[in-house]
């Protein structure tokens, strides 16, 4: 997956038993919440923003109240108490039309994006984690609010992210009914300089404000636009013509430079552009095998223009910077890899 942001697929499979188990489970739930709790006794924020730029909140995991659940083949998943009881009632609604869904992952602690981390750092060495891995405290998954969904069509679990992607149609009814119980799609498609993240059909966040949730779904927002007026979705991209690559290709590559952009704080994208095959140069690809190590085997420049707000510190304030460079090489097992940019 593009700018993953390590969410697991495992085989699950739905039965007609867990199903009636979980719906018994969320009349539990709303009934259990009168109980008080250490957890209770201290109010989250539905709407905290947890991306490339915002940690989780301090405290947090101190304040949540979770539960567990065990999905279909054993596996279990924790998440926040009330995100689950709607998760639930969303999941009874979605079958009763005939759509099939189970819950892959939730929560991940602190301590177990270290975990991730260091397992990547040891097996892939630290450059390669750090483009993969969601630095820790930083992972929306955190929160326990943010729900990873796959799908069960006539009884076969579809887990594989290439695989899932293949089934618009059943996202877009998904999606209809997300807001009515306080649920956004997260990552969309198109947003990536400004989440961070690529496309995820899957990937739900719970809000808690249902008119909220309407409005972001309506309006084809992210929530990072929802909560700051002053983000402005104005980024062109811009492919013109190639004859060594196709637009398809020109796109991949493209999001993984939106990805990095958006950790970029107080800048706004206005346009990224293939620099054209012209740049695509064997001078190029030594250049990039010799920043990495790797036996790359295609290479390609990107140029964007984009704008710095007042507040930004990691170029001059308030400024517009022209022709910013991204290189990206091609590994035939890792895909292509942002390997340098702004040289």
């Amino acid at each position: 997956m593009i700018c993953a942001s390590l969410t697991a697929c495992g085989g699950k499979k739905g039965t007609s038993e867990s199903s009636s188990a979980e719906t018994t489970e969320a009349s539990t739930l709303s009934v259990s919440t009168e109980a008080t709790t250490e957890a209770q006794k201290k109010e989250i924020d539905y709407m905290a923003l947890v991306n490339k730029l915002h940690a989780l909140p301090d405290g947090w995991e101190d304040s949540i109240e979770t539960v567990k659940f065990t999905n279909s083949v054993g596996d279990e998943v924790e998440v926040e108490r009330k995100a689950m009881v709607e998760y639930l009632r969303l999941k009874e609604e979605l079958e009763a039309e005939g759509i099939y869904v189970d819950l892959d992952s939730a929560r991940r602690s602190l301590a177990e994006q270290q975990r991730i981390m260091d397992d990547f750092i040891r097996d892939y060495g630290a450059d390669y984690a750090a483009k993969t891995v969601a630095p820790v405290g930083y992972s929306e998954h955190h929160t326990g609010l943010a729900l990873d969904l796959y799908l069960i069509i006539d009884g076969e679990d579809i887990v594989l992210n290439e695989e899932m992607m293949k089934h618009p149609d059943i996202w877009e009814k998904i999606h209809e009914k997300l807001a009515a119980h306080g649920f956004i799609l997260r990552y969309l498609d198109g947003k990536e300089h400004i989440t961070g993240y690529a496309y995820e059909p899957w990937h739900i966040r719970y809000i808690a404000d249902t008119d909220a949730a309407d409005e972001i779904m309506t309006k084809g927002i992210t929530l990072e636009e929802y909560l700051d007026d002053s983000i402005r979705d104005k980024a062109e991209v811009e492919f013109g013509s190639s004859e060594l690559f196709s637009e398809d290709e020109l796109n991949d590559i493209a999001i993984q430079v939106k990805c990095k952009f958006a950790s970029f704080e107080g800048c706004t994208l206005t346009t990224l552009r293939y620099a054209g095959d012209a740049s695509s140069t064997d001078e190029a690809l030594v250049k990039m095998r010799e920043k990495d190590g790797k036996e790359y085997t295609q290479v390609a420049e990107f140029l964007s223009n984009f704008y710095t707000s007042d507040d930004c510190t990691d170029f001059e304030p308030d400024s517009t910077i022209e022709d910013y460079q991204w290189w990206l090489a091609l590994d035939e097992e890792d895909g292509w890899q942002l390997v340098t940019y702004g040289e």
